[in-house]
């Protein structure tokens, strides 16, 4: 019995030390990618979210070539490969259009417009799948768009060119999950996460690459002069390219090892603690009606899910 009990505790601090991995490094990656392109004059989110992509390139064949963490699933088909790279084209317009927001937006407002995510995806699931949630469902939508809309009202930095590129993001990645679940389907095409990212990931860079050198002109020569007056930079930016990696492996293993309930439960808290950590390191103004209508968004958002999830058993 003691062995049972054993090894029962080591299972739940090894969870517990994945999802601390998890939330060190999706609120830091969020954090870092803020300091770099707001507070440290690194004005480039183009270029950031490719060094992003290359890192999950190389960090990703490793992993899955090399130490086998899970099996290589391969492309069987022009049109998978199709498939993965519309996946990849949505997926690079979510993350760019999130660090361009985070230039002038403070953290905490955009993981409040963030969290409209549920929203997006269930208008996107209805505009490409015709697929109709429950009314209640529906309803719990309301108090996700309302928090938002009191929140911008209340933002002391409120930025519009900063909202409108946020809400796209969070449109992008609403849109990426449900052209993922329309175009991955099928048994022979279902690739989980991590085969999705290593092949997603050097597309992505195949993208922004002519993006980064029309868009972000003598991007390299311009950060290796910040680098002659302050080499920190390339550190922050191979750490801050690493962790981009690492959000991905622990939100995998995570996954792997809790209930898909569970994670949407601890997503949310993220969300939460990412703004108060925020608060406490930039110091951005707040007001008690903007930190009034996240609340309410958060709300929101834990009601969509337990709907969802009532739904759910009750379609069973």
């Amino acid at each position: 019995m003691s062995a049972k009990v054993a090894a029962l505790a080591n299972g739940r601090f090894f969870t517990l030390g994945l999802v601390i991995s998890w939330y060190s490094s999706n609120i830091g990656v969020l954090l870092l990618n803020k300091y770099l392109l707001s507070n440290y004059g690194f004005k480039y989110p183009i270029f950031l979210t490719m060094c992003h992509m290359t890192a999950c390139s190389l960090f990703s064949y490793v992993a899955i070539a090399w130490l086998k963490i899970v099996p290589m699933q391969t492309i069987r088909s022009r049109v998978q490969f199709f498939k993965i790279c519309t996946l990849s084209l949505v997926f690079c317009g979510s993350v760019v259009s999130g660090n361009v927001s985070l230039r002038y937006l403070p953290v905490s407002f955009n993981q409040a417009v963030g969290a409209t995510t549920p929203f997006f995806t269930a208008v996107f699931a209805y505009i490409m799948t015709l697929r109709k949630e429950s009314w209640m469902t529906y309803i719990t939508l309301i108090p996700v768009v309302t928090g938002v809309i009191i929140a911008s009202g209340g933002e002391p930095s409120f930025h519009l060119f900063g909202f409108i590129m946020c809400i796209g993001a969070t449109a992008a990645r609403a849109l990426k999950s449900v052209l993922q679940g329309i175009l991955m389907s099928s048994e022979g095409e279902k690739l989980n996460s991590m085969n999705l990212l290593l092949y997603m990931a050097p597309i992505a860079v195949v993208f922004l690459l002519p993006a980064t050198i029309v868009m972000e002109e003598n991007v390299v020569g311009i950060t290796l002069a910040l680098a002659r007056e302050n080499f920190k930079i390339i550190w922050y930016l191979l750490f801050n390219s690493s962790l981009a990696y690492f959000v991905n492996l622990t939100n995998f293993l995570v996954t792997k090892h809790t209930s898909a309930l569970t994670l949407q439960v601890l997503g949310n808290a993220k969300g939460a603690v990412a703004v108060v950590i925020s608060i406490l390191i930039f110091k951005n103004p707040v007001s008690f009606t903007g930190m009034a209508g996240y609340a309410l968004t958060v709300i929101g958002v834990v009601l969509y899910s337990q709907s969802k999830k009532r739904s759910k058993v009750e379609s069973k």
